[in-house]
């Protein structure tokens, strides 16, 4: 009795090995993959600056704008007639991306560093 137990113990170890290695093995989502590379104007978050700090665009352009300033704390949050339309969540690291859909020009700045400024400009 006690060897028939002992197998059956084993049998349920091994099929739970191999559900596992499968689970594991065949698991993936798109919140894994890679983000695809930006197809438009890049501005870089970095050392306290928005860079560049002057962009000039076509309506329909998507800028992107990627944050990587050393664990510092970031966003961009529209300025004026910007307010309604631009605005990032606050993040150290990644990408927030906005397509210009009018001609005109958009100021924004970081709101926990307003000395941190940025314009895109947006022709027909």
């Amino acid at each position: 009795m006690r060897v028939r137990g002992t197998s059956w113990i084993a049998g349920v170890a091994l099929a739970a090995s191999i559900s596992m290695t499968a689970v594991v093995s065949g698991c993936s989502s798109p919140a894994d993959e890679a983000p695809e590379a930006p197809t438009g104007p890049v501005v870089q978050v970095a050392n306290m600056a928005y860079a560049p700090s002057t962009i000039t665009v076509r309506a329909g352009d998507t800028v992107t704008w990627n944050f990587d300033d050393r664990g510092v704390t970031h966003d961009v949050v529209g300025v004026g007639a910007a307010k309604s339309v631009l605005r990032s969540r606050l993040m150290q690291t990644g990408t927030f991306t906005y397509t210009f859909t009018e001609p005109g020009t958009y100021e924004y700045t970081c709101s926990l560093h307003p000395d941190m400024t940025g314009t895109v400009v947006v022709t027909p």
